[in-house]
Parts: structure tokens; sequence; C-alpha cells
């Protein structure tokens, strides 16, 4: 019985450049707080790659921790970008009209950012020992900084659908 999850060379390379490529572009970015296309990067995977997608994720995520520090912040890390993966995993993409499909990528990804504060949450308030209330405090602090996430997973998305395209073109062509 053949693993779906198995790997060759050529996808181990792959996977390896697309999660440096996840890690480099959030680098480019982080002068603009809390904007980034990992969600853009997270969303084309996992239309293309589907459960394969995890392999550059992770490689991003290992990354992030290998060259920023595997602090408090990073733990999250592990859970918060699989929740996108498996949100996207959900769009059932050939029943969606191809008109309507960027969109559905957009709030997806808007939704992603909109609640990554709280997705971080609990994390936090075990970490810090928050009772519930302080884990809404925190929640809510995070809130402007949530809605400039939210708002821009919602724009670049806008980028899934192109990149998805170039991802599938590309993979014809090493194929072939």
């Amino acid at each position: 019985m053949k693993s779906s999850m198995k790997l060759n060379i050529r996808e181990i390379a792959l996977f390896g450049m697309l999660g440096a490529l996840m890690y480099a572009s959030k680098m480019a970015l982080e002068f603009l707080p809390n904007v980034h296309l990992i969600a853009v990067f997270i969303a084309a995977e996992t239309a293309v790659y589907r459960k394969k997608a995890l392999y550059p994720l992770y490689t991003f995520v290992l990354l992030t921790g290998l060259l920023n520090g595997f602090s408090v912040w990073w733990w999250p890390y592990l859970y918060i970008w699989t929740v996108l993966w498996g949100a996207v995993m959900l769009i059932p993409e050939k029943k969606i009209p191809e008109n309507i499909l960027p969109f559905v990528y957009m709030a997806v990804c808007a939704l992603h950012g909109f609640l990554y504060g709280t997705l971080y949450a609990p994390y936090q308030a075990l970490a810090f020992h928050l009772d519930f209330h302080g884990m809404l405090a925190w929640i809510a602090a995070g809130l402007p900084y949530d809605a400039i996430h939210g708002l821009s997973n919602f724009f670049c998305a806008m980028l899934v659908l192109p990149l998805v395209k170039v991802m599938k073109q590309a993979q014809k062509l090493v194929i072939n």
C-alpha cells in the first residue's frame, strides 16, 4: 500500500524551498506589523498539495524557531497555522463556482487573521498562568493587531488562485 504522505527527492527539495520562501517572505514584510503572505502560501500549497502541504508549513515553522529562537511566542506556531491548513482542506473547491472561489479563499484567510489572537490565547493562558478573564483581556488587547492581520490577509489572499495556477503549471513542467 502506497502512503500518500511519502515524499520523493523532488518533493523534498520543493517543500524545503517553499517553506524557506514562506519564511523569507515573512522576513521581507517584517516592517509591516501583522502583514505577511503566510496565509497565501498555506492556502495555495494546500489547494495544490493537500496533505503534503504540511511539509512546507512545518518547514516554515521549524525555520522560524531555528532562526528567531524557540521562545514563548513560537510554540503556538505548532498549531495556529495548522488550523488554517485544516480550514482550506475543507473547502470543496470543485463545487464552488470559479468566480466565487477567490472570495472563499479571501474570507478563510481573513477569518484566520481575525482569529489569530484568539487561537493564540489558550497557549498564552497556560504559559503565563492567566485565568479566563486574563485570557479574555489578552485577546481584547490584541484586537487591533488581529484587525490588521485579518484585513491584510483578506487582500493578500487575492494572490492565492494565481499562485495555485503557477504551482500547477510548474508541477506539469517538472513531471513531463
